[in-house]
């Protein structure tokens, strides 16, 4: 199982509800077996920097795959670009 998470900050306060619905968007993409979009409760202030969370768990490396390539996907970003400040991206194997 591959574990894909992203972490995101807006560009301005205002516009941190809009990433997060923006991502939402990304649920309806078939190809993970559980999605999620969070805002971050920003408990520990090392990572205050962070706004919003994307976590989503894909069977392997195809569906993960699949899922970037899905035309929703590259819609959603186009749209969420503009508002956020920085994205950093990982996937991991389960259990590695």
């Amino acid at each position: 199982m591959i574990r894909h998470i992203v972490f995101f900050s807006a560009r301005r306060k205002e516009d941190v509800e809009a990433v997060r619905t923006g991502l939402l968007a990304l649920g309806d993409i078939p190809h993970s077996s559980l999605f999620e979009v969070t805002l971050n409760t920003k408990v520990d202030p090392l990572s205050d920097e962070v706004d919003v969370v994307v976590y989503a768990e894909f069977a392997d490396d195809a569906a993960l795959a699949a899922y970037k390539a899905h035309p929703l996907y590259a819609r959603t970003t186009s749209k969420v670009k503009p508002l956020r400040e920085l994205r950093y991206s990982a996937d991991v194997v389960a259990g590695s």
